[in-house]
């Protein structure tokens, strides 16, 4: 229970408060619950989806689901993905370890730059523009349940490459996550998204769309399962091979891109399919 009350806390801005003294080793095992974490911001969505619906059009009710997603993370992720994007734009020198050293130091810089304001305004076009479509095209259960796994999915990518990276600076809540979330952090977060992703299917929340059938509304589950675990195990060889390993910053832009694949995915399986 410690550890998903801390997957709550660091993921979400649900005020929950853990008792005691919280070690790194706690912290890091946290990251085994981050599916339920995120299914707590798809609850919220889902909820929002439900009132901003009655009483708006779908362009309004698009733009707070993306207001109400990144209010309910505290734009922590966001952070991270404006951080890395700066980063990414540092021109290199010809020299790696001079380059990684430049990289670090601009995501370690509390401003914004030019380049990561454009990623942030990107993404948040594309997810508007995504579920807005969603909302347009597809029955309101399927709509409700595509953007309920969202973020359990955006935040189980994040598990993998704390196994297999490594950190890229020597402290830091990235350290801390990807030294302290071992195999079994991984092994139940696997099993939890599993759960969730067939409560979805199992519940008809897919199928109630004309002409959903239950196993390809599975199949687009198996499809991002496997889809995000290549994309958490490309996003390791790439931060490692630019960065030398990874921070928390990177965690958060493995988020945020996630997001916008999985609408795009999701959208073109349950669109096509009917």
């Amino acid at each position: 229970m410690k550890n998903l009350l801390l997957a709550m806390q660091f993921l979400t801005i649900v005020p929950v408060s853990v008792s005691g003294n919280v070690t790194a080793r706690e912290i890091g095992r946290s990251a085994a619950f981050f599916p339920l974490a995120g299914a707590l911001q798809g609850l919220f969505l889902v909820l929002g989806l439900i009132l901003f619906s009655r009483v708006f059009p779908p362009d309004i009710t698009a733009g707070l689901l993306v207001v109400l997603l990144a209010f309910s993370s505290g734009g922590f992720d966001l952070d991270g993905l404006a951080d890395t994007a700066d980063a990414l734009a540092v021109k290199s020198s010809g020299n790696r370890e001079t380059d990684i050293g430049k990289r670090l130091r601009v995501m370690k810089d509390s401003s914004t730059g030019s380049i990561g304001v454009a990623a942030l305004i990107f993404v948040i076009i594309l997810k508007y523009l995504f579920m807005k479509s969603l909302i347009i095209d597809l029955s309101f259960p399927s709509t409700a349940g595509i953007l309920f796994l969202m973020p359990a999915f955006s935040k189980w990518i994040t598990v993998p490459p704390m196994f297999y990276g490594i950190s890229a600076r020597n402290d830091g809540l990235g350290k801390i996550f990807i030294e302290n979330a071992g195999m079994q952090s991984l092994l139940i977060s696997s099993m939890l998204m599993i759960t969730l992703c067939l409560a979805v299917v199992v519940s008809g929340f897919f199928i109630s769309a004309s002409g959903i059938s239950m196993s390809e509304s599975l199949g687009l589950c198996v499809l991002m399962l496997i889809l995000f675990y290549l994309i958490s195990l490309i996003s390791v060889r790439f931060f490692h091979r630019i960065f030398g390993g990874l921070t928390g910053d990177h965690f958060g832009a493995l988020t945020e891109v996630s997001e916008i694949i999985y609408l795009g995915v999701a959208y073109v399986w349950l669109r096509h399919s009917f």
